[in-house]
């Protein structure tokens, strides 16, 4: 009879299942959402015990209320609206950060008739989310002497770069600055930013993930954030081979626009995604009840946590 050794004669004890999470995305898949990507074809989430279904919205307002129904574990959505949601009494709160900087700008054509921010007085401004665009409007145009009065509003829903480059407005607020900017490039039209952190508006969080504090599995939040946090020190470390991963999973990503807006994103990925600036939020917060939108200013701990001083 012939023997085996016995470390071949035993059973391997089964894998430990990974742990479901569910994240719904603002909107399709962009180079915003890269180190989502990496993390996943990088293996970082399996690697901390995860499987994560990554899901695009049938339309961007639906993710913060899907998390707070408890229907995703966790939502992408931006730092402004967070404020806005919170103060309706949608049960959310910041749990980590995608991108660190704004992202919106004031755009406008770089042969147009607007030199500087002065010049929009009695002209059309065209815009896609009322409420925020134009708190964060009033708070740019008001150190160059001018009101909401001066200028004329055009809502143009997500037509925004096509809205101005035909002329049907003037400038636009709410356009991407690695995004519309590029796009313009591509069509041979060239604009120009007025940056919101430069003229009057708290720098904030642009991407953030929210969830339902109340139901929020805090163990499995921070290994999603430490699987991303390791895909943006990949990211930066290899912006070239990350583009090429990231690209890789789609042909509708591999064109040039996202190449530019992929190059001009990865500076703006948080490197520690978990860390709460709780100055930013609660500047941010008096900025809004100055601005109207919200009835009272309410502690950061309403607003965000970081997900590892919970466990």
């Amino acid at each position: 009879m012939k023997y085996f050794p016995l470390a071949l004669a035993l059973w391997a004890a089964p894998a430990q299942a990974a742990d479901q999470l569910t994240l719904m995305l603002d909107w399709f898949v962009n180079p915003d959402h890269g180190p989502i990507i990496i993390a996943q074809e990088k293996g970082y989430f399996e690697d901390l015990g995860l499987e994560v279904e990554i899901v695009a919205p049938a339309d961007p307002a639906d993710p913060p209320k899907m998390a707070a129904a408890g229907k995703a574990d966790l939502a992408i959505s931006y730092q402004p609206q967070l404020h806005l949601q919170v103060a309706e009494g949608l049960p959310l709160k910041r749990v980590g950060t995608l991108v660190a900087t704004p992202l919106n700008c004031l755009l406008v054509l770089e042969d147009g008739p607007v030199d500087e921010i002065a010049d929009l007085k009695g002209r059309k401004i065209g815009f896609s989310v009322a409420g925020v665009e134009s708190a964060l409007l009033k708070a740019m145009i008001s150190p160059a002497g001018l009101t909401p009065d001066d200028v004329q509003m055009v809502a143009v829903n997500w037509s925004l770069s096509p809205s101005l480059m035909s002329g049907q407005v003037d400038a636009v607020i709410g356009g991407f600055r690695n995004f519309e900017l590029n796009q313009m490039e591509l069509e041979g039209v060239g604009g120009r930013c007025f940056y919101p952190e430069e003229h009057g508006v708290p720098s904030y969080d642009e991407l953030i993930y929210v969830a339902n504090p109340d139901n929020m599995d805090a163990d499995k939040v921070t290994r999603f954030l430490e699987a991303t946090e390791r895909a943006v020190q990949f990211i930066v470390n290899h912006p070239q081979e990350s583009w090429e991963i990231f690209s890789g999973t789609s042909a509708e990503l591999k064109d040039e626009l996202n190449a530019k807006a992929w190059t001009d994103t990865v500076p703006r990925f948080a490197l520690r995604p978990a860390a709460l600036d709780e100055g930013r939020y609660a500047r941010f917060e008096s900025f809004m009840h100055r601005s109207g939108l919200i009835d009272e200013i309410r502690p950061v701990s309403d607003l965000a946590l970081d997900p590892g001083r919970t466990k």
